[in-house]
């Protein structure tokens, strides 16, 4: 049992029957999940994770305090901390009386507050352009068990669409860091003798990649520690996954160096056709950085458009 399911059990069990039947008020505004912080939110968690902050426990969001008071809200923390200690085996942690756990009553707008900056999850332009797409991750990530009026979903579909501009914005800057780090850079770093460095450009190349694949999927790729799992499980470019892994991984011995190039040629060539086939650039040939540029052209807010082609990365 992993922590979403170990989650979901608790709830069903003790969480949903206390909600009905001493907090019936809040039915029509609450929602209860896990989503956030942890590996067990991703689906993610083994046995090492279960070395801190796993336990049987959710997430109890609240409007804010004009439509919830703080009294209910306390009265609601504390019927959640005298739930049952112990479940399928698993001990929960002590509550800490100040708040600032992963579970337990959380406000809505704080948790997306801070995760966007934002409590209702609407952002401007520059809000997409600078939040960080592991924080947005966090918001979308996990399982809603319950939402009595459905606000909390609203706001995770409105920061999982993101607008096109942007996308291709941020699109655009990675597929030039794609050419300039791996495919043009690596070798010629190497020629200069600069093992060290070369392995910064691969690394570069990776990061870049990886993030054109999560934006060519439409989803924000997670903290570094889940993104090669996170990647996986994509539609388009999962397969790319022991590729990039053998970038890294591997040595810059003269003979692995050719190998090296050929896979990063390849990477950009696989990525630069599914650009095409999303119809997000018609410029010709394999370049990822030529389609960099004819990704950002076709960016319709000009002011966007004509900020650096890097702006978003």
């Amino acid at each position: 049992m992993n922590g979403l399911e170990l989650a979901r059990a608790y709830y069903e069990d003790y969480g949903a029957p206390m909600l009905r039947e001493r907090f019936p008020e809040l039915l029509p505004v609450i929602a209860v999940g896990l989503c956030g912080s942890g590996s067990e939110c991703w689906g993610y968690d083994d046995l090492v994770s279960r070395d801190h902050d796993f336990e049987p426990g959710f997430c109890l969001f609240l409007p804010d305090e004009d439509t919830v008071d703080r009294r209910t809200a306390f009265l609601l923390e504390r019927a959640y901390a005298a739930l049952p200690k112990t479940f399928e085996g698993f001990i929960r942690s002590r509550m800490n009386p100040v708040g600032g756990g992963r579970h337990g009553v959380i406000r809505r707008a704080d948790f997306f507050r801070d995760r966007c900056g934002s409590p209702d999850g609407t952002l401007t332009v520059e809000g997409w352009l600078t939040t960080p797409e592991e924080l947005l991750a966090e918001a979308l990530n996990g399982e809603v068990f319950f939402d009595g009026d459905g606000a909390f979903t609203r706001i995770r579909a409105r920061l999982s669409d993101m607008p096109e501009d942007v996308r291709r914005k941020k699109l655009a800057g990675r597929l030039i860091l794609m050419k300039q780090a791996g495919i043009y850079n690596y070798p010629r770093i190497l020629a200069h003798g600069e093992a060290g460095a070369a392995q910064l450009a691969i690394h570069a190349f990776a990061d870049a990649a990886m993030r054109a694949v999560f934006l060519l999927n439409r989803r924000p790729m997670p903290y570094y520690k889940w993104s090669f799992r996170a990647m996986r499980e994509l539609p388009f470019g999962g397969n790319l996954a022991e590729a990039v892994e053998f970038l890294l991984l591997s040595d810059n011995e003269p003979e692995t160096a050719k190998t090296k190039e050929a896979v990063l040629a390849d990477i950009g060539a696989l990525i630069v056709g599914e650009v095409v086939r999303q119809g997000l650039s018609d410029a010709e040939g394999d370049d990822p950085e030529v389609h960099g540029y004819a990704v950002n052209g076709g960016i319709a807010d000009p002011a966007l458009r004509n900020r650096h082609v890097l702006a978003a990365v």
